[in-house]
């Protein structure tokens, strides 16, 4: 089956949508902070990804994850996009939700994946990204056929997009982020086996003059 050629224009839905995730006993003023978080960023609704997906079917599933299964899609544009889906038994929530949309979606930089929308409606707690046509680099590393595909200039370039990714995340953004689980399933590869790092549920944002924090609990890697 093809998808995103019959799919209608109008894919931003509402964005009062986000209340059904906050608690309504924690007050309108947070609810109102949440939503500003989110004013850059697109709003999918449920139905478009629901047909960009063809439903979620087993077919379109690309990846699994401790945040749920991602699917690969079409939107009405005809763009290929990675939809994250947040799963009922995941060990990720609301909290790591609302971290990786609210970092991500104020990061910019050729090594971080590009996040193009979410969705909140009824149940269902979805991310939409950029398709990463070459899959996750711990394909490359674990599988003997795949691995043979990476020549050196392939894997120097990988290796220096990552550390141009956390460069950028460490010192040169707005946001001064560390990441807490990075590895191998978490860098994506575009067409050019360019690197791209994913997943930022569980990163945590440092003050300016801060250089160390404790953790309320183990994270990540």
């Amino acid at each position: 089956m093809k998808f995103g050629r019959n799919l209608k224009r109008g894919s931003v839905t509402n964005m009062t949508s986000w209340k059904s995730v906050d608690d309504p006993s924690k007050g309108e003023k947070r609810k109102c902070k949440a939503q500003k978080n989110f004013l850059d960023l697109p709003l999918f609704s449920l139905s478009k990804l629901l047909s960009a997906t063809n439903n979620f079917s087993d077919e379109n599933m690309i990846g699994q994850g401790g945040y749920g299964p991602v699917y690969k899609g079409y939107l009405e544009d005809g763009r290929e996009v990675a939809v994250k889906r947040l799963s009922q038994c995941s060990t990720q929530g609301v909290e790591e939700f609302k971290n990786e949309v609210i970092f991500i979606s104020k990061l910019q930089h050729r090594n971080l994946v590009k996040i193009l929308g979410c969705c909140i409606e009824k149940q269902e707690k979805l991310l939409i990204y950029e398709y990463m046509p070459s899959n996750s680099l711990d394909m490359y590393i674990y599988d003997e056929g795949q691995s043979k595909k990476l020549d050196w200039s392939h894997k120097y370039q990988i290796l220096n997009g990552i550390a141009g990714g956390l460069l950028y995340l460490h010192e040169d953004s707005r946001l001064c982020i560390i990441h807490r689980d990075l590895k191998a399933a978490n860098i994506l590869l575009d067409v050019d086996m360019n690197p791209k790092i994913s997943d930022f549920g569980t990163a945590r944002h440092f003050i300016e003059d801060e250089t160390e924090s404790n953790t309320k609990r183990v994270i990540g890697t």
